[in-house]
């Protein structure tokens, strides 16, 4: 073979890379494992179908195929093409489905971004409004990884710990406390997995033609930074902190939720969260036999609703002062939930998971 020839072949390989990349599957299940959200989710339970499976686990499959990328659930899925630069979201219950490209997701994160400016400077921090404290408030975002050495067996795989932290901060200028919404992800990590390398590559791919976008960060998590100020540098600081991940997530624990004077929220492994006082879910057979009204009365607590029964107990004498000596919560947890990931394959994989199912209509996505 010439030497012309052997640079023409590389040429080629550069210019077609995705030919060269083999498939990848695996598959995700997210459930929703505590949080004050659950004791919303079991009251909305006695009312509605789909509040009830909202605790139900969620399993995805993820099918990697050269340039495309498509998340598959019961109830939908995501279609992403790099070379299309398109995200195709497909309601299958709906059967209807919306495509949404790179440049228009990029376009709704500036419009963000201005219509935030915009408000900051209708309402400066110098310039009384009719809420003068919301003036002294700045924000700013804190983002960590750390290892912490500990060592677990999960599905019979040596796994070790590293926990993601991310704040939102946002701080009174007058009394200088810092009141914030966090972010905690608590990730055991395997060694390589033999083609998982290529997910990583993959999102790579999608953050530089994003722009925006840093490999390692969600879709609706960069939309949601995008909107804040000192995003952009959110999002940077989290790439290079992402970089000290090394290895496969298995399992996931994500916390959502607030914390007071800046301190990120705590980790599963460190604080785990106390069993669920919440009352249980009434059953469909609960629903059937009493009104909403009733329902909804007799799993309220504290007796809401309830009449008064004649033996109860006088108050407490020293509750103000027990309560004084109790300490002040430094956070709350809204949310947690875990993602455990599974079941990982380099065969071949069947082109149909990235079309579009027969009969489905096509209908224009939400531009928020």
């Amino acid at each position: 073979m010439s030497h012309l020839q052997k640079l023409t072949l590389l040429a080629i390989a550069l210019a077609v890379p995705t030919s060269l990349f083999a498939d990848f599957t695996y598959q995700q299940t997210t459930q929703i494992t505590g949080g004050s959200i659950v004791g919303m989710m079991k009251m909305a339970g006695a009312f509605s179908s789909q509040a009830r499976k909202a605790g139900d686990p969620i399993v995805t499959s993820i099918y990697l195929k050269g340039n495309r990328l498509a998340n598959v659930s019961a109830d939908s899925i995501e279609i992403i093409d790099l070379d299309k630069e398109t995200m195709t979201h497909i309601d299958t219950i709906k059967r209807t489905y919306t495509v949404m490209t790179f440049q228009q997701m990029k376009e709704q994160m500036a419009k963000a971004q201005q219509e935030m400016a915009k408000r900051q400077a209708e309402h400066p921090a110098s310039t009384p409004a009719s809420n003068p404290d919301a003036n002294n408030v700045t924000t700013s975002f804190d983002v960590h990884v750390r290892k912490t050495g500990a060592e677990k067996q999960i599905s019979g795989l040596a796994s070790s710990e590293a926990i993601l932290t991310m704040t939102m901060n946002a701080t009174d200028q007058k009394t200088q406390q810092t009141g914030s919404m966090a972010i905690t992800n608590d990730m055991w990590m395997v060694p390589e997995i033999p083609g998982y390398g290529q997910v990583r590559d993959f999102y790579m791919r999608m953050g530089e033609k994003m722009g925006t976008m840093t490999a390692g960060v969600g879709l609706d998590m960069s939309k949601m930074l995008a909107q804040n100020p000192g995003a952009s540098q959110a999002l940077a600081d989290m790439g290079k902190e992402m970089q000290k991940l090394q290895g496969v997530p298995i399992m996931q624990i994500m916390r959502m939720g607030t914390t007071v004077n800046g301190q990120p929220l705590p980790a599963a492994s460190e604080a785990p969260l106390p069993a669920s006082t919440s009352p249980a879910m009434p059953s469909g057979s609960d629903v059937a036999k009493q009104s909403a009204a009733s329902v909804l009365t007799s799993h309220i607590p504290f007796g809401f609703g309830r009449k008064k029964q004649a033996d109860t107990p006088p108050p407490d004498q020293n509750a103000n002062q027990n309560a004084n000596q109790a300490p002040t919560p430094t956070s709350a947890v809204l949310m947690e939930s875990q993602i455990t990931t599974s079941n990982f394959s380099s065969d071949p994989v069947d082109a149909s998971h990235f079309d579009v199912p027969a009969g489905y209509k096509l209908i224009q996505p939400q531009m928020r």
